[in-house]
């Protein structure tokens, strides 16, 4: 199967084939029909399943046949809203990338930077708007925005949407829509607050599609697992970081200040790295993830919520180090290793107080992660809580010695076993 199979056009199938997408995923063999002949849709799909492509590819494909050529100001054709300044962002430049042939202008627009340059944007006319909740409302109150010529209207992220609290900014958003009009609805998850929303937002017949159940990312990553003191875990971050291989690493914390205090215990021993969270302004956070990208850190601490969508090719390694409260965040959060098809590896720290955190994730993936028995820093607990396994306890294999020097630090001389730099 592909692109053009399934009714694309030369010149959005031409963008594609010049990043290199050949083939479409499963999300987008299944969704791009459904969308080009006009029907609403409900899908589940997990990151790194293609679901942007999903969405966007059919949506620039109806707007340029569709696309008049007047002399006025274009109006807003497409709308699609998402949880956070990051994903905007990307969503943005997937449809810069995918649209580059059919002169479709797309501009995204979010809070926290000055809002004149988005306005005098929205006053020359744009094709599809890329918005946050928030800001979007605050412009069409302001009378920036006129929303009655959307046809295509695309809710992304709506689990995580729920989670920031913006269920009330949606529903007043749903209210100044038109009635006529496509409807999508993607969410990683549906419970019933999600199946709840779905049904207001959708036609009384949508399409649905589900993709790559929760669990089936948890089987291709390959996880670890170490007990350790809550006051250990800034130690055990740093001695994995300077005794394994990897390219790029996203740490996961609980809070922002976690995410804080452990930067500056890493660029004290000398790893360069970078928090994203909803206390940093806009421009640092995309100055962090750009860096990150790039390969000018490579460690990037992250809260859930500022991490959502974020989208990095060949992700070396995720690490929680906060075990989440949530299972499914779990599995979006190793997920970000596991990419589509690709493998990936997982390290998560557990102290004495996310044990029952570990039990949820473990039923809910339905396996027992592998643990770490020997590191410089165990749990003295641990034998209350788990019988040593008798499988394999190493370390993941792609991070054993492979004769690569480590990233780097001074050996600590509490731990003969914490090795630094050689």
């Amino acid at each position: 199967m592909t692109f053009k199979d399934l009714g694309i056009c030369d010149s959005i199938c031409k963008a594609l084939e010049e990043e290199g997408y050949n083939n479409p995923t499963p999300i987008q063999e299944q969704s791009i029909p459904t969308l080009l002949n006009g029907n609403d849709l409900l899908a589940s799909a997990q990151t790194g399943t293609g679901k942007t492509a999903a969405f966007a590819i059919p949506i620039l494909q109806q707007l340029y046949l569709d696309h008049p050529q007047s002399k006025g100001p274009r109006k807003i054709k497409a709308l699609i809203v998402t949880p956070t300044r990051e994903l905007a962002i990307q969503i943005a430049e997937s449809f810069d990338t995918y649209g580059k042939y059919t002169g479709i202008r797309n501009t995204v627009i979010f809070g926290g930077v000055k809002q004149e340059p988005q306005v005098q944007t929205l006053r020359r006319g744009v094709d599809v708007l890329i918005a946050t909740p928030g800001r979007l409302l605050d412009l069409m109150d302001q009378g920036f925005i006129n929303v009655k010529s959307i046809a295509h209207f695309v809710l992304d992220e709506a689990d995580r949407m729920l989670d920031m609290g913006f269920v009330h900014d949606i529903r007043k958003l749903i209210a100044r829509l038109p009635h006529d009009r496509q409807s999508l609805f993607f969410s990683a998850t549906m419970p019933p607050a999600i199946v709840e929303l779905s049904g207001k937002i959708l036609g009384n017949h949508p399409e649905k599609v589900i993709i790559k159940p929760e669990q089936t990312t948890a089987e291709k990553v390959e996880q670890s697992l170490y007990f350790v003191s809550k006051k250990w875990k800034p130690k055990l971050l740093l001695h994995l970081l300077q005794t394994i291989s990897y390219e790029s690493v996203i740490v996961f914390t609980r809070t922002k200040h976690g995410a804080d205090k452990v930067v500056r215990a890493l660029d004290k021993a000398g790893i360069a790295s970078a928090a994203i969270h909803g206390n940093k302004s806009q421009n640092a956070r995309q100055k962090a993830l750009s860096n990150f990208k790039d390969g000018r850190i490579k460690v990037l601490l992250a809260t859930d919520i500022a991490a959502r969508g974020i989208d990095i090719d060949q992700l070396s390694l995720v690490i929680n180090f906060d075990l989440p409260n949530i299972p499914e965040t779990y599995v979006h959060r190793i997920g970000r290793t596991g990419r589509a098809v690709s493998s990936g590896a997982a390290m998560s720290f557990c102290d004495v107080e996310e044990r029952a955190y570990l039990r949820d994730i473990q039923r809910f993936i339905n396996q027992q992660i592998p643990v770490i028995p020997e590191h410089p820093f165990p749990d003295d607990e641990e034998e209350e809580f788990v019988k040593k396994p008798s499988g394999n306890t190493k370390l993941p294999s792609r991070f054993r010695d492979s004769g690569s020097k480590p990233a780097g630090g001074n050996r600590n001389k509490r731990n003969p076993n914490y090795r630094g730099r050689r």
